[in-house]
């Protein structure tokens, strides 16, 4: 039994989608009671050459929205990554989740075979379903698992349970 390319996307991008929520709520509580100011830790970044938490939040919105894009040969919609607060990064999420919540399983028949040229200059083009797997997912659980990293790094009392969900 095969599984859908639709069940291998939108469920797995919401579910990464709110685990980064949860870490926003914890790290929000989290810098009030440490008097942490929260710009900190939106700046935070695992190493120099890294993005900081405000990219990570933005690069995993961004693999989940142009994933269903270059799948579906639809345009997704352009954020324009200048989120700075919490505030501002929650809003992001809840844009990502309503565009998600437009893709249906009938959207995403038949795109396994769909030809996806990678994202840069690399040239290499993957079948749907190779894409997903080899490269998009991947991809988006780098960012929400970088996420996590920062805000552990920052002292902030996240888990694994917090990112499995």
């Amino acid at each position: 039994m095969s599984i859908s390319i639709y069940r291998l996307t939108v469920p797995m991008f919401q579910r990464g989608l709110a685990s980064l929520k949860t870490y926003l709520d914890k790290a929000e509580t989290y810098a009030r009671e440490k008097n942490v100011d929260p710009a900190i830790l939106v700046a935070a970044r695992l190493a120099p050459d890294m993005l900081p938490l405000s990219g990570q939040y933005q690069r995993a919105s961004d693999s989940a929205k142009f994933t269903l894009a270059r799948l579906t040969g639809t345009d997704a919609p352009k954020f324009e990554d200048n989120e700075k607060t919490f505030d501002e990064l929650r809003e992001r999420l809840a844009k990502t989740e309503a565009y998600l919540a437009t893709f249906s399983a009938q959207a995403l028949e038949g795109v396994e075979d769909r030809q996806i040229t990678l994202p840069g200059s690399s040239g290499i083009v993957l079948r749907g379903d190779e894409y997903v797997t080899t490269f998009a997912l991947p991809n988006f659980y780098f960012h929400v698992a970088t996420a996590h990293a920062i805000l552990r790094n920052q002292g902030a009392p996240i888990g694994k349970r917090d990112y499995l969900g």
